[in-house]
């Protein structure tokens, strides 16, 4: 399929017929709007802009929408000042299956509903990723991530930026200078995965009752509290270590950092009503807790306007 390029300086709408199963999205201020749909369109709306003009380009089964000097390879590096004064809005309706990849400097961005491959990253900003079944991978400067029912394997990494992950069935690994770590894992089938790893930012986990990992958590100056009497807290000369078997032991569950806090916290059970009943709430701390705060449930946002239905049409 032939290139198709079109020059954008005012608001305006697309809708795209022919399959689309890749998406590229870069902007710096305003925001990134990505949900991912059972329709074979692809719809595009850009509702605000202000200065520079975006690019919205077609090639084959790729749609990019970005600023022409705003270059995905070396994208955490670009610090421009003139990047401030920049503005877009931008929203897709988009196949379920395509991959994702949104690049946002000083804008927040959201992208639900993707089966495909996620790749987000930020120089700083708020970024919420919910109902994702795909491969996430998320990079930030100082930005926060806010991941929850992300069923697929993430990855994150950042400076200073926190994490939050809520309801999570897969493996996340994580890794930060001194941004902290908040996960919570929701008990599914799945053995847990989990590795995380800071230098001075807290890290608070909560696991299902009962657990199924190998535990390890260490920190060299930090407070720990662990709320599973099967796992033993010791160290010396200010390392304090938690480690030991929950259940058969076939997941596994590593965390460090240098002078952050550790918690291990416990979901609550189910009652006969399948709910979790009155057990400790995400915000509230668990048994031996220090007073880390474990996650906060977070609706996903709402679903971005899918812009013309019209198939083909640009408007």
């Amino acid at each position: 399929m032939a290139e198709s390029s079109w020059e954008i300086a005012e608001p305006r709408k697309f809708s795209f017929g022919e399959p689309v199963s890749s998406v590229r999205v870069r902007i710096a201020g305003g925001a990134v709007n990505v949900v991912g749909t059972e329709e074979g369109a692809t719809h595009l709306e850009l509702s605000e802009i202000d200065g520079p003009p975006l690019r919205v380009v077609r090639e084959g089964t790729t749609l990019s929408v970005a600023y022409d000097d705003l270059p995905w390879k070396g994208f955490l590096k670009w610090l421009d000042p003139k990047g401030w004064r920049r503005h877009a809005v931008v929203s897709l309706a988009v196949p379920s299956g395509a991959d994702v990849e949104v690049g946002t400097v000083g804008a927040t961005a959201m992208v639900s509903g993707v089966e495909g491959r996620t790749t987000v990253r930020g120089v700083h900003g708020e970024t919420t990723l919910a109902g994702l079944s795909g491969d996430v991978r998320a990079e930030t400067v100082s930005g926060t991530v806010e991941a929850q029912g992300v069923t697929g394997d993430l990855k994150f990494g950042s400076v200073s930026g926190d994490l939050t992950v809520v309801a999570a069935s897969a493996s996340v690994r994580a890794e930060s200078v001194s941004g902290d770590m908040i996960v919570d894992l929701d008990g599914s089938d799945r053995a847990p995965d989990v590795r995380l790893s800071s230098v001075s930012g807290e890290i608070a986990i909560r696991l299902p009752h009962p657990a199924d990992a190998v535990v390890e958590a260490d920190t060299t100056s930090g407070t720990v509290s662990n709320a599973f009497e099967d796992l033993r807290v010791g160290g010396g000369w200010g390392t304090k270590r938690i480690t030991g078997r929950l259940g058969a032991g076939t997941g596994t569950l590593k965390a460090t950092t240098v002078s952050g806090a550790i918690a291990l916290l416990r979901r609550p059970q189910p009652d006969a009503y399948g709910t979790h009943g009155e057990g400790p709430t995400p915000g509230a701390p668990g048994p031996q807790a220090d007073g880390n705060n474990p996650p906060t449930d977070t609706p996903p946002a709402d679903t971005p306007p899918a812009g013309d239905s019209t198939t083909g049409k640009v408007l």
